[in-house]
């Protein structure tokens, strides 16, 4: 069945869920439903799809940028774990009971608080409990989750499916119709070529949705040099002494949108071997063989594994140094940077709206 004709069955089913969506959104809009306003910055990091757009390295950005002069909080649903209530996650915490982004923040950094908790509301309130000193509240992936109306949101729409080129679930990926874009305070056009004229950028302002007061940037995806898992190396390889040493390359990714790790990857002579698995993948006992057998197959002495950091956290289990005889396995880490210079006027208006909401440096 073509992707098409798929969609022209979904079609009526993506009538139903968007005449659902509609009234949920009209009756918070409306107050019927009541949303949770907090007297402290809350930013709340989201999108309008199902599929990857970059949460994680944009929040990490956003970490960075306050980190220094705010102490912050990082709440997630945490997707897929086993656990649903509120946990506060912990360096040691097991991938099953904190989720695998959650923990991977904060296993980056140390110094910020994470939690997860599926009643985002309860959440908060269980930050003000116990931690009265936070700033700052980040929320990961809720620009769905109305029950928390935030005091300043960032929608991500990823620049390869545009949400005025998309439909609504089952027949597309938008969770919500387009029109929702008028929530966010700023729009980020993420995975954008680096390269984008302004032309195209015009081509795509024009296309959303946007209003007066809302403000639109585009960010790119950059790449790290690989960490070596193993051994006692602080630092990254460069990609071209990889290139030199271990070119036939055993890929693994369980993310969404692995397809710009695979460009920037063919940029350089590899020979690449991907083992693609679902986004969130929990990887088995038995997945980490097949993982090792088909390492095995590649050429000694020039092989090795690069999978995303992301993966690494959910595979770090089930993988050992004999495993993998030559120790060959990286990951590799992804952040963003702002096309045209413009992260200063990007981080301005994080600054500016944190300062002005801030309660005397604690929560109240």
């Amino acid at each position: 069945m073509s992707s098409k004709t798929q969609k022209i069955l979904l079609f009526p089913l993506a009538l139903v869920y968007g005449t659902v969506i509609r009234i949920r959104n009209y009756l918070f809009d409306t107050g019927i439903i009541k949303s949770t306003y907090f007297r402290f910055p809350v930013i709340s990091i989201g999108n309008l799809t199902v599929g990857g757009t970059g949460k994680t390295p944009h929040t990490e950005y956003l970490i960075r940028l306050l980190k220094d002069e705010y102490k912050i909080a990082v709440l997630s649903r945490g997707y897929k774990r086993k656990t649903k209530d509120f946990k506060i996650v912990e360096q040691l915490s097991d991938v099953s009971t904190a989720g695998d982004e959650p923990l991977q923040i904060k296993r980056k950094f140390k110094e910020i608080i994470v939690v997860v908790d599926r009643d985002r509301v309860n959440g908060v309130r269980e930050i003000m409990k116990r931690f009265p000193d936070t700033d700052i509240v980040l929320l990961d992936d809720a620009f769905q989750h109305r029950y928390i109306d935030p005091g300043f949101s960032i929608l991500l729409i990823d620049f390869n499916r545009l949400i005025t080129d998309d439909l609504l679930l089952p027949a597309g990926r938008l969770r919500e119709h387009r029109s929702s874009v008028k929530r966010a305070n700023i729009v980020l056009i993420t995975k954008s070529p680096p390269g984008l004229s302004a032309i195209d950028m015009r081509i795509i302002f024009k296309k959303l949705p946007l209003l007066q007061n809302q403000h639109l940037f585009y960010t790119s995806l950059t790449y790290d040099d690989p960490v070596p898992v193993f051994g006692d190396s602080k630092g990254g390889i460069s990609m071209e002494r990889l290139e030199k040493e271990s070119s036939n390359i055993l890929l693994i990714t369980g993310i969404a949108e692995p397809e710009p790790l695979v460009k920037y990857l063919g940029k350089y002579n590899l020979n690449i071997c991907h083992l693609k698995y679902q986004d969130h993948h929990a990887y088995s006992k038995a997945d980490c063989k097949k993982i090792r057998e088909k390492y095995l197959t590649l050429p000694e002495n020039e092989r090795c594994l690069i999978t995303t950091e992301k993966d690494f956290i959910r595979l770090k289990g089930n993988i050992t140094e004999e495993d993998f005889p030559d120790k060959r396995i990286y990951y590799i880490r992804i952040n963003v940077r702002f096309l045209n210079d413009h992260e200063g006027e990007f981080n301005k208006f994080i600054m500016n709206y944190v300062k002005k909401n801030r309660r005397n440096g604690k929560i109240s």
